[in-house]
């Protein structure tokens, strides 16, 4: 299972950015998976995660209403789209799946196996 994380960037705030997760090896669905990120010197939390059969999807308070996600099964890939970005957004994006069917439900970084190597969005002010 591997996870291939792109599209971050440098943007102002306020501007839009997507980033996307494209897996090889598993299909996105049958299992927890979703977005976390990580700021310099701060512990990685949940972005948004979706439940396993997709049933639930959860966003951290702090980007609710500015963030989506979505996917393209034909194209095996998972998209984070970031609108309205302030400078507090900006982290190393990762994109995490629980390949081990473990939980169906989870925001704790610590039920995911399978990350992606992670992409940088920077938002300058």
């Amino acid at each position: 299972v591997q996870l291939q994380a792109s599209g971050g960037g440098l943007v102002q705030a306020g501007e839009s950015l997507r980033v996307s997760c494209t897996a090889s090896g598993r299909t996105f669905g049958r299992s927890a998976e979703g977005w976390f990120r990580q700021a310099p010197g701060k512990e990685r939390e949940f972005v948004v995660v979706v439940s396993r059969g997709g049933v639930r999807t959860d966003f951290a308070d702090s980007v609710k209403g500015r963030f989506t996600i979505s996917k393209d099964s034909g194209k095996n890939t998972l998209y984070l789209q970031m609108n309205s970005l302030v400078p507090e957004d900006t982290a190393v994006y990762y994109c995490a799946a629980d390949s081990r069917a473990s939980v169906v439900h989870s925001t704790k970084w610590w039920d995911y196996d399978s990350w992606g190597q992670g992409t940088q969005v920077t938002v300058s002010s």
